[in-house]
């Protein structure tokens, strides 16, 4: 059963409702790619609580307005049952709002900081938790890291 705003894990009880909706989006994510649920929980609401830290005020009123978290389901899933998009790296790259960052093969990226430090800080957390590679770039589109990281 998918976790809502209305109805989620007892532990994000305490967490404001940004942070826990960004929570519930995160452990609905992992939940969707195979972590185990009490895995998940506790790595979505530190993510969440890094994430509030770190966001600007434009991207918490751009999340806000987005509506409900997203929800688990067979058909929601990008990957259904295809464990590789746990498999993928984690980029950093210039974007019109800042750094973003994404998956290697991900159109759309996870997320969006103002300043790339913040930027790469996810990202490493992201490829330390899949035991995969961080590729940052530079705002011409060069390589300037890359780092594996095994799980």
């Amino acid at each position: 059963m998918p976790w809502t705003m209305k109805d989620y894990p007892d532990s994000m009880k305490n967490l404001d409702d940004i942070t826990k909706k960004k929570a519930i989006d995160i452990a609905n994510s992992m939940v969707d790619e195979n972590y185990d649920e009490s895995r998940a929980i506790p790595i979505a609401m530190e993510q969440a609580k890094k994430w509030r830290k770190n966001a600007s005020k434009k991207e918490l009123e751009q999340y806000q307005a987005s509506g409900n978290p997203t929800t688990r389901s067979e058909e929601g899933k990008k990957y259904a049952s295809n464990p590789e998009r746990l498999e993928e790296g984690e980029q950093v790259l210039k974007h019109e709002d800042g750094w973003a960052v994404k998956s290697s093969h991900a159109k759309k990226p996870t997320a969006v900081f103002e300043q790339k430090e913040a930027a790469v800080k996810r990202a490493r957390e992201i490829a330390k938790n899949k035991g995969t590679k961080l590729t940052v770039y530079t705002t011409d589109g060069s390589v300037q890291e890359q780092q594996t990281y095994s799980s």
